[in-house]
């Protein structure tokens, strides 16, 4: 198997053929209007064409400036929020060794901020990067974001303190809009090495441009396999028939499932690797279609580890959700499970298999279990973790939020909602305009 596929034999009872031939009507509207242009949005479709449209110099300048960052630093750190971090991070975690930072030969460590405004994460980063070689890329369309600006803020006078200016802005790498804004104003002073945003692309949909290729370039992802993995999904996903294309199946399928009453999606991960992948599936899918007093309430799980916490209301609790799983088929690395001579424990049986095929068999039982307690459930499998199948799997996300979005009947591309909350908190930090 050498593309993602989606196994839907569990979602039998709850979706039929009817369900799928009459959804099929709406899909194939909405796929025109977004091929047109003519949806909700309209103007920020740049990610639909953008795997294949990246040119080659602009890669080549990514991979530049990741090789001269892995050369010249110990520690690199990703500043961003939502989209302008979360791509690159579910990527990194995807592809790179779990405890990367732990390993003594480890450059750079890659570390992320922006993405709060703890205290006691910012007190506790200042104290890991003292006395190393430190690069930052701070991601921000504006430059204003909250809290990103400033983290950026106080990691910039931390920098400036031990670098002085002029190798300070050497260090300091900005992706950011291409005419305007704070970071850009800011780069034009000081020299800063600066990335674009596409205008035409929204953040949560910025992975595969520099927002989410320059970090994956410090890690070492090859980002051209990357681009080339998500290029062969948009050709694979370029049909209108669910049947022939695996996007729109999944978007149709929990459609139907939504109307049905399963208003909320547990997107349920069996790799540890993947789980930022899955936390960027939930900014994508909430930020997308949580609207106009709609959308499917997107929650994500790390299994077997939260069977053990939120199994119980999975099988037993309201029914009013539904699965997604995601598996690797091929995981790469796995451990032998050994004997043992006094078997203590009674796990002689699965001495001499894996742990990969124990995962397996636990994901098998969860999905059957689950299925029998009235929880319809469906599988994305990802042939192996490589930059390829990962360009692979946020094409297939895009594309199908994008439909799901449509067929609920939303603009899948704006956030209004977003902005509420900044009000109130501009307004009791004392800021006058907003």
């Amino acid at each position: 198997m050498n593309n993602i596929s989606l196994n839907y034999e569990y979602v039998k009872g709850f979706v039929d053929d009817n369900d799928l031939s009459e959804i099929q009507k709406r899909v194939h509207k909405c796929h025109q209007d977004l091929l047109n242009k003519a949806c909700p949005g309209k103007d920020y479709l740049g990610w639909i064409d953008l795997p294949k449209n990246t040119n080659q110099e602009e890669i080549k300048k990514i991979q530049d400036a990741g090789n001269w960052i892995r050369e010249n630093s110990d520690v690199f750190i990703s500043i961003g929020i939502g989209g302008s971090y979360l791509g690159a991070r579910a990527a990194i975690k995807a592809l790179t060794h779990i405890f990367n930072n732990e390993l003594p030969d480890a450059k750079p460590r890659i570390y992320y901020a922006g993405n709060s405004i703890y205290p006691d994460y910012m007190s506790d980063l200042l104290d890991v990067i003292k006395n190393k070689k430190i690069a930052l890329n701070v991601i921000s369309k504006s430059g204003t974001t909250l809290e990103t600006a400033l983290v950026f803020r106080i990691l910039r006078n931390f920098m400036l303190k031990v670098y002085g200016k002029k190798e300070t802005y050497k260090r300091i790498f900005a992706t950011t809009d291409a005419k305007k804004g704070a970071l850009l104003e800011l780069s034009r002073q000081t020299g800063i090495k600066t990335f674009v945003i596409p205008e035409d692309i929204g953040g949560r949909f910025s992975v595969l441009t520099p927002v989410g290729l320059l970090p994956m370039a410090v890690s070492g992802i090859d980002i051209v396999e990357m681009l080339k993995g998500a290029a062969d999904m948009a050709t694979q996903t370029a049909s209108p028939n669910i049947y022939e294309n695996v996007s729109y199946l999944y978007a149709a399928i929990r459609n139907i499932l939504y109307e049905k009453g399963k208003v909320i999606e547990i997107f349920a991960n069996f790799t540890h690797s993947m789980s930022y992948v899955a936390e960027w599936w939930k900014q994508l899918f909430g930020e997308s279609e949580g609207k106009d007093g709609k959308g499917i309430f997107p929650t994500v799980v790390n299994y077997t580890t939260d069977l053990h916490s939120l199994g119980q209301l999975v099988q037993q609790g309201m029914r009013n959700l539904f699965e997604t799983f995601l598996i690797v088929d091929e995981p790469g690395i796995d451990v032998m499970i050994p004997g043992d001579d006094k078997n203590l424990d009674g796990l002689n049986y699965v001495s001499g298999h894996t742990f990969g095929y124990v995962n397996k068999k636990a994901k098998e039982a969860t999905e059957r279990a689950h299925y029998e307690g009235g929880v319809p459930n469906m599988t994305i499998t990802v042939p192996k973790l490589t930059a390829y199948h990962t360009g692979q799997l946020f094409y297939f996300f895009e594309k199908a939020v994008a439909i799901s979005g449509l067929l609920l009947g939303v603009n899948p591309f704006d956030q209004p909602g977003v902005e509420a909350y900044k009000k109130q908190m501009f307004h009791l930090l004392g800021r006058e305009k907003y």
